[in-house]
């Protein structure tokens, strides 16, 4: 008798538990369905006017009309300030001469936001010509010629040395250069192997030092003889570059005498004087 109670126990804990389950699992598909329905209303229109969607506010699942046309006017705050910055952006990515090509795209709006930033622009080119500080030697291709030179800009002196590489003179000369950028900051200076910017330029021609203004030549100083050979110094390739007017040098004369000078100098010295004469001839 007790096995047969304990057996029907038994049997009635499993069939409770599994009633349990069954419902469980029926809950949550019933929770899934209302999820799923719920979804399906909010992503097909929440601005309808149905009886669902009253309902689905009703529960606060939904916000109230009004608060939906308030997201909606944020909304479009927000997406007109940012067409705003992006149209802001284009306007500063701009150069002087992009805005003046692209003036008659833009409305009356636009223009009067392009004559700011344009009046923003001039004041900082204004700035940057004054100041204008580069203070290094600029290495540069013969790609880079037009930009680095022809447009570098207006009233801008522009100084060019060609060389290679294995030319004593030419790494003096490239030594000098580096001091002379840091003592005239507003100067540009740059290098470049001459057969880069002028295929089979010759080797004979080298050092070679261009000086421009505004892309156009204002000096040239070409081959070994004109700077005097590995006697070089930088105060003499400075006055040189005086000369040129693309520098204001400090120095007062030029530190190099001239030749004839020199043979004067020398011709004093070997030409004996009347009082060593006369000592001589006692």
């Amino acid at each position: 008798m007790f096995v047969k109670d304990t057996y029907f126990v038994t049997h009635a804990y499993f069939f409770v538990v599994y009633i349990f389950c069954e419902l469980l699992k029926a809950v949550c598909v019933c929770y899934w369905f209302i999820a799923w329905l719920l979804l399906w209303a909010i992503r097909k229109d929440p601005n309808a006017d149905t009886e669902w969607n009253d309902i689905l506010r009703k529960k606060g699942i939904l916000p109230p009309k009004e608060s939906l046309k308030e997201l909606e006017e944020a909304a479009e705050e927000e997406e007109a300030r940012r067409l705003q910055q992006s149209v802001v952006k284009t306007y500063e990515a701009m150069t002087l001469k992009e805005l003046e090509e692209n003036e008659d795209e833009f409305n009356e709006e636009d223009e009067r936001a392009i004559e700011m930033y344009r009046q923003q622009r001039l004041a900082e080119w204004r700035a940057a010509q004054k100041k204008n500080k580069f203070g290094e030697v600029l290495e540069i291709s013969g790609e880079d010629y037009v930009q680095e030179v022809t447009k570098a800009g207006e009233g801008l002196w522009v100084i060019l040395h060609l060389y290679k590489q294995g030319i004593p003179l030419c790494a003096l000369i490239n030594q000098y250069l580096s001091e002379l950028a840091r003592k005239f900051p507003d100067v540009k200076f740059i290098k470049a192997i001459s057969t880069t910017c002028i295929p089979n330029y010759p080797d004979r021609n080298l050092p070679t030092v261009f000086v421009y203004r505004e892309g156009d030549i204002k000096a040239q100083f070409i081959g070994p003889l004109v700077f005097g050979g590995m006697n070089l110094t930088r105060d003499e390739l400075e006055w040189k570059l005086a000369e040129s007017g693309a520098v204001e040098t400090d120095l007062e004369e030029n530190p190099r005498k001239p030749v004839q000078d020199l043979l004067l100098s020398s011709m004093r010295c070997s030409v004996p004087t009347k009082r060593d004469s006369d000592s001589e001839s006692d």
